[in-house]
């Protein structure tokens, strides 16, 4: 998102931009051209050019001599253009794709009036208008698949930089680096103790690429050093929307909340709040143990803790307009975040995870937030199963990702579809801690009395209809049976 600025700070840039010796990939001069089909190709070549510059935003402005960058004024009115029926704005947002973010900018300079168009470079994939890409070739916009270089050259920049190493803010003072970013909090989590000196503490961040010299002074707040360490994410337009929702639904539906809280502070700063705040709203149960009466979580804290985290790290941060939601329901939890996952849902237990956001991930595990690679959602699972729990559900609608917590419910409640996932997951987490699911195994995980073998054999006969799970001995008897995951046979 880009951000409203004061006159003055527009009129500094325009300033800078005329410094320039002439107009760039990610730079244009224009006199008073309005034609939307010409604006709108000029965004996707701007966009483009700044994504292989290593650009924070591209530019185009009005009223600027594109010969001798002299100030002479336009007549050019965004606000006043139509295309058709609708206005620029909304056409040509509605023309580009992915979506990215512009805005146009009216103000006087020297008595000159000017127009500032701030343009948000590419990020993941080449920006398109019409359903075509293009680029500035020697002060020209020309098709970006006439110049294969530079289309090859494009693509090598989405790979190498990441959402992480993408600039939040730049140009930030000493002071103000350190007054948006809670470094207190990142000296703790590492448990060392906090550098005598501005400049010290400035280095430290600098080495973890939390922020990075600025050509123009200052530092460049990283967005890797923002979503985790913002001590107000509203204060960075471009992640604000990924801060975390917790919403508190009454009964099984989502037409009653009953509260919803929206994160302020950065996920290594505010994870411990945030757990903290989901479990004070999970309702409790009440168990009595040595005749005791106490009151116990619905849903086991680990596992929530780990969802959560799973949640943060492998959101696909290019989904715009979207971050990490918690909801909780009188008798479960759902935890979504953003992008499809790069592993299949059913293979969750056994893969090893694949994160878009890999230096996130690693700085998150730094801070114990979550379990060491592969074994989170294997622990999930195991705490279901030990407090006899429903099987988790994950699921991947519509480019999202979203897990799901159970209350407890008894097996002669659960349908077919509970008892199956059960049962695989169940098969699962036994095949990667190299024992295999059997007849006792079943009776243990549903808490089925040995003297009912024959109903553990009924829910596994389900699980190999279902194809699910194998049998990996079918020539000995039933209760001698072992059953895998249907991908280990």
């Amino acid at each position: 998102m880009i951000p409203a600025r004061i006159p003055e700070y527009l009129a500094g840039m325009v300033r800078e931009l005329r410094r320039l010796p002439g107009e760039t990939e990610w730079v244009e001069f224009k006199g008073n051209n309005s034609n939307p089909d010409t604006i709108g190709r000029n965004i996707s070549a701007l966009a483009n050019g700044a994504a292989i510059n290593g650009k924070t935003s591209a530019s185009a402005v009005w009223g600027i001599e594109d010969k001798t960058n002299a100030i002479v004024g336009t007549t050019f009115s965004p606000s006043t253009v139509r295309k058709g029926n609708e206005p620029l704005e909304t056409w040509l947002y509605s023309q580009i794709n992915p979506r990215i973010e512009f805005r146009f900018n009216e103000l006087d300079i020297d008595g000159q009036r000017v127009v500032l168009l701030e343009i948000e470079p590419a990020s993941h994939q080449p920006v398109s208008f019409g359903g075509e890409e293009f680029i500035r070739v020697g002060g020209s916009t020309r098709r970006l698949k006439d110049y294969p270089a530079k289309q090859r050259t494009l693509w090598r920049v989405f790979d190498q930089v990441t959402f992480e190493n993408r600039v939040a803010l730049e140009q930030v003072s000493d002071s103000d680096t350190l007054h948006k970013l809670d470094y207190s909090a990142y000296f703790d989590l590492l448990d060392v103790p906090i550098p005598d000196g501005h400049a010290a503490i400035l280095n430290a961040l600098e080495n973890d690429k939390l922020i990075a010299r600025c050509d123009a002074g200052g530092w460049n707040i990283s967005n890797l050093g923002a979503i985790l360490f913002a001590r107000n994410l509203s204060h960075f337009p471009q992640i604000k929307r990924k801060a975390i929702r917790v919403i508190q639904y009454s009964g099984a539906g989502r037409t009653k909340t009953i509260r919803e809280q929206e994160g302020v502070y950065g996920y290594a700063v505010g994870f411990p709040r945030v757990v903290e705040y989901i479990m004070a709203l999970v309702p409790a149960n009440e168990v009595i143990e040595r005749s005791l009466r106490r009151s116990v979580p619905m849903f086991p804290e680990i596992a929530v803790r780990e969802l959560v985290a799973n949640a943060l790290i492998h959101q696909d941060f290019n989904v715009t307009g979207a971050g990490p939601m918690i909801e909780i329901f009188d008798s479960r939890i759902e935890i979504t975040n953003p992008g499809s996952p790069l592993v299949e849902t059913d293979r969750f237990v056994d893969s090893p995870p694949r994160s878009l956001n890999e230096t996130l991930a690693s700085m998150m595990r730094r801070f114990r937030f979550c379990e060491e690679r592969g074994s989170g959602i294997d622990k999930v699972v195991e705490l279901a199963e030990k407090y006899q729990l429903p099987a988790p559900l994950f699921e991947s609608p519509n480019g999202f990702t979203r897990a799901t917590l159970f209350a407890q419910k008894p097996l002669r409640e659960m349908d077919r579809t509970d008892r199956v996932r059960a049962c695989y997951l169940h098969a699962c987490l036994r095949y990667v801690t190299k024992r295999p699911m059997n007849n006792a195994s079943i009776r243990e995980r549903f808490g089925i009395a040995d003297k009912n073998a024959a109903q553990a054999t009924r829910l596994l006969n389900e699980s190999v209809e279902s194809e699910l799970v194998i049998v990996r001995n079918p020539d000995v008897g039933t209760r001698s049976r072992t059953y895998l995951p249907y991908w280990a046979g």
